[in-house]
């Protein structure tokens, strides 16, 4: 069944009546990735008068041929024609199916905060315009959109003003919630900071409330070792490490990285300008991860807190929540990049599953967004 009409009942924002015991809101992805939003959208469910509320995969883009084969294979193995792989730009919008959900998480490469700010100067800030044309063709009822919580600093914060003026006006126009998850909060074992987008279209008089954070610390350790991962377990190859790695992880506490742990000299890095945090850092066991990256040279791997390696790709989808039966495609750097750019699966699940409710108009503990988007700053961001 499609999605039927967002509505209002008593100045309660409700669902219409649905005319069957299913209610599948169907989603469409640009910038897929390897599956993490889809994941966490399709395990989404909410049952409310004798209705089940959820989504459902329509069709999703990405221009990795790895990445796509992942999500094809997860995802809609069913339908492997229903992902897209190739550039955005290229996309035949005539071509794309009704959705009645849009999500994506439009490249952050240049709006994170490693490497040169380049916003929207960058090659990857105005791939977002192409999420905007999507919604302008297809008016979805409902948007997701998420990005590096970087964005709201860039360009003196004038990049998020013209993204959320773009978004907010863009098909049937849309009421905004834009709020910065720090994901850890949320029981997600990975201290990963996003910043995501959601609306509604602005007929519908729905308004997104943010879920409250439930401030259950998952650790690395309960995530990477409860259960035990079989050693036979896809994506779990080991990396092999140079003498030079294993003596400098010996020497680096768990919680330390290269600048603050207790190295010999011959150990130390001679490096004088950027010094990130995670190079050669080693995960606290007591603690959520750091933040998991898919890019990077030596030191930027994750490293397990007990043994002197860097994390397993499984290991690294552990942190990302995705479930152990989610196989990836591609080289064992290829699968890397696909962990360390995706959504974590989970935190998807929480917002979106926050989404139906909405939809079904059952409550649920909110908190006020961390990004208030007043009116005048769209108006101001029309020029942005």
């Amino acid at each position: 069944m499609v999605a039927k009409t967002l509505s209002r009942k008593n100045g309660k924002k409700v669902a219409r009546k649905a005319t069957g015991k299913t209610q599948s809101y169907r989603l469409g992805e640009l910038f897929c990735g390897p599956g993490g939003i889809a994941c966490g959208a399709i395990k989404a469910q909410v049952l409310a008068g004798g209705v089940a509320y959820g989504f459902t995969h329509e069709w999703a883009n990405d221009y990795d041929e790895d990445t796509c084969n992942t999500y094809r294979k997860n995802i809609c193995p069913n339908n492997p024609e229903t992902v897209i792989c190739g550039d955005v730009r290229k996309i035949e919008l005539n071509k794309l199916s009704p959705i009645d959900a849009f999500a994506y998480g439009f490249p952050c490469n240049d709006f994170s905060i490693v490497g040169e700010h380049k916003g929207f100067d960058g090659n990857y800030g105005p791939l977002y315009t192409y999420g905007v044309k999507i919604i302008e063709r297809l008016k979805p009822k409902i948007i997701f959109a998420e990005n590096v919580g970087g964005i709201a600093s860039a360009n003196e914060g004038k990049a998020l003003e013209k993204i959320l003026y773009d978004l907010e006006n863009a098909g049937n126009k849309y009421n905004l919630t834009v709020n910065l998850y720090k994901f850890e909060e949320y029981g997600i074992p990975q201290a990963r900071h996003r910043l995501i987008i959601v609306g509604f279209e602005k007929s519908s008089g729905l308004k997104f409330n943010v879920p409250a954070p439930t401030y259950k610390i998952k650790t690395s350790r309960s995530a990477i070792e409860e259960p035990p991962i079989k050693q036979d377990a896809l994506n779990h190859e080991l990396t092999r490490q140079s003498a030079t790695v294993v003596e400098r992880l010996i020497h680096t506490k768990p919680g330390e990285n290269v600048w603050n742990a207790d190295l010999p000299k011959h150990l130390k890095l001679n490096v004088k300008q950027t010094r990130l945090s995670q190079i050669y850092k080693r995960l606290d066991p007591n603690k959520p991860s750091y933040t998991i990256t898919g890019s990077g040279g030596g030191g930027t791997h994750g490293y397990h807190w007990q043994e002197p390696r860097a994390l397993t790709n499984r290991e690294r989808a552990r942190l990302q929540t995705f479930p152990d039966n989610y196989i990836f495609e591609g080289s064992k750097e290829s699968v890397r990049k696909q962990i360390g750019m995706a959504v974590s699966p989970d935190m998807a699940q929480i917002i979106f599953t926050s989404i139906l409710k909405t939809i079904a108009g059952i409550p649920y503990p909110s908190t006020s967004p961390s990004y208030q988007n007043e009116p005048e700053l769209f108006e101001n961001g029309k020029n942005g």
